[in-house]
C-alpha cells in the first residue's frame, strides 16, 4: 500500500507561527514583533560555541521559535478555572510551570530529528534552582538553558529605548546573574557569539536573513500522520485563542478534507485541505479577544479589525516556502463570488474550487457549532442558509448542494 507524503517547509511554518505567538505574548510581557525569531537567532548564534550543528541546530531553532506555544492554552484554561486570575502578573511572578507543561506536551506533535525532551518544559528554569521546577543547571537540557537566556535578553533589550545603553545593560545583567539565572556556559556562549555591533542587527530585519542562512529552510517529506499532527498542533494554538471557537479550526479541517474526498480529489489535495482548514484562522491571533468574543453586533471599526484576520492569515502563511495553495485556500475563506468578501475582494473568476469549498465549509462549521452565546444549528437549517447565500451570489451553489449530501451522512 502506497503511503502518501507531503513536502513541508517545517522550519518556515514554525517561523510563521512564531509571529502569531508573538501577538499573544505582547499582551502579557514586553515583547515586540519577531520576538520568537530573535530568540531563535540569538539561540543559534550561541549554539556555535556549544558544538551544536546539523539536525540539532535545526531542532534548537524550531524549539526557540515555538518556546511559548502553550500561552493561549494556559491563558484559556487558567481564566476558565480562576476567572479573577491576573494572568499578566501570574506570568511575571514566574508561576509559569503549567504553560511549560502544556508546551512540552504540545511540541511532541512536531517532527524533530533529535531528542528535545524537556527542552520546552524547563526553558524558564534558573541555573541556581530557583525556577518553576527547582531544577539546577546540570539538570536542565542545554537547549532549555540557551532559549532561556535568549528569551530574557530579547525582552530586556526591547525594554531599553537607547541603543547606546542596550548592549552595556545586557552585558551587565548577564554578569550579575551568572550562575544565578544563567549558567556560565551559556553566558560565555552569548558573549562569544555577539559583539555590540553584531547585536544591533536585532533592531532591524537583517537578522532574519542571517537566521535562515544559519538554519536552511529545506522542505522535508512527511507521512500523513505526521502532517496531521503538525496541523493539529497549530490549530490547537489558534482555537485556544478564544473560548468562542474552541474547536473551530479542527472542525473546518476535518470537514474540508472530508468534502474534498467526497468530491473526488486525490489524497494529496485532501491532506492539503486539512492543513488549510487547520490554519485558516491563524490570523485571528493578531485580533484582540474583546472583538473575537463580543457577542453583540460589532461596530464598523471593530468589524474592520476583525476582517484583518484573513489578511493576517495570508501574510503569515506567505512566509512558508511553496505553501501558496494552502495559503490561498486558508486565507480566502471570507471571499465572496460577487466580489464583496474580504480581505481582497476577489470575484468568482478569481476563486478556484478549493477556495470556494473552504468558504462554504467555514460557514457551515461556524453555524453548526455551539458557542457560549448560541446553540449550533442543525444540518438541514445550516444547508438552507447556505442555499440562500448561494442564491444571493455569495457562495458556490454546486458546493452548497454537495455539502448537503456529504455532511448529511455524518
Amino acid at each position: 500500500m502506497r503511503v502518501e507524503q507531503l513536502s513541508i517547509d517545517i522550519v518556515g511554518l514554525a517561523g510563521a507561527c512564531s509571529y502569531a505567538l508573538d501577538c499573544i505574548e505582547a499582551e502579557l510581557v514586553n515583547v515586540k514583533n519577531k520576538h520568537g525569531k530573535r530568540v531563535a537567532y540569538i539561540s543559534v548564534c550561541m549554539a556555535k560555541y556549544c558544538a551544536i550543528q546539523g539536525d540539532a541546530l535545526q531542532d534548537l531553532a524550531i524549539c526557540a521559535l515555538l518556546h511559548d506555544n502553550a500561552l493561549t492554552q494556559y491563558i484559556s484554561e487558567e481564566v476558565q478555572k480562576y476567572p479573577d486570575t491576573d494572568i499578566k502578573n501570574d506570568l511575571s511572578e514566574n508561576k509559569t510551570n503549567m504553560h511549560c507543561v502544556y508546551g512540552e506536551k504540545n511540541i511532541t506533535k512536531i517532527p524533530f530529528k533529535t531528542d528535545i525532551s524537556n527542552v520546552i518544559l524547563y526553558h524558564h528554569e534558573h541555573a541556581d534552582g530557583t525556577g518553576p521546577f527547582r531544577k539546577k543547571w546540570h539538570e536542565i537540557p542545554l537547549f532549555s538553558r540557551i532559549i532561556h537566556l535568549a528569551d530574557i535578553v530579547d525582552i530586556i533589550g526591547n525594554s531599553i529605548e537607547s541603543a547606546d545603553h542596550r548592549w552595556d545593560f545586557i552585558c551587565q545583567y548577564l554578569s550579575q546573574n551568572k550562575d544565578r539565572l544563567f549558567d556560565s556556559e551559556c553566558v560565555n556562549a552569548f558573549q562569544k557569539g555577539f559583539t555590540k555591533e553584531s547585536f544591533m542587527c536585532l533592531r532591524d530585519d537583517s537578522f532574519e536573513t542571517k537566521l535562515w542562512e544559519i538554519v536552511p529552510r529545506e522542505k522535508q517529506f512527511f507521512d500523513w500522520k505526521t502532517c496531521k499532527n503538525v496541523a493539529d498542533f497549530f490549530a490547537k494554538i489558534v482555537d485556544y485563542k478564544s473560548s468562542f471557537t474552541s474547536r473551530h479550526s479542527i472542525g473546518v479541517a476535518e470537514k474540508a478534507s472530508l468534502l474534498a474526498r467526497y468530491m473526488g480529489y486525490d489524497s494529496v489535495i485532501v491532506h492539503k485541505m486539512y492543513l488549510a482548514g487547520a490554519l485558516h484562522d491563524i490570523g485571528k491571533m493578531a485580533v484582540g479577544n474583546e472583538i473575537l468574543e463580543k457577542p453583540d453586533k460589532l461596530t464598523d471599526d471593530e468589524f474592520s479589525k476583525m476582517k484583518n484576520h484573513a489578511g493576517y492569515t495570508y501574510l503569515i502563511l506567505s512566509e512558508v516556502n511553496d505553501f501558496e495553495d494552502i495559503r490561498d485556500w486558508a486565507a480566502f475563506h471570507h471571499e465572496k463570488l460577487n466580489g464583496k468578501g474580504y480581505p481582497f475582494g476577489k470575484t468568482a473568476d478569481e476563486l478556484n474550487e478549493p477556495e470556494r469549498m473552504m468558504a462554504c465549509v467555514d460557514i457551515y462549521q461556524a453555524l453548526t457549532e455551539d458557542r457560549p452565546y448560541k446553540k449550533g444549528l442543525s444540518h438541514e437549517k445550516t444547508c438552507d442558509i447556505l442555499d440562500d447565500m448561494s442564491q444571493k451570489g455569495f457562495i458556490d451553489s454546486d458546493i452548497s448542494k454537495t455539502i448537503r449530501e456529504c455532511f448529511g451522512r455524518i
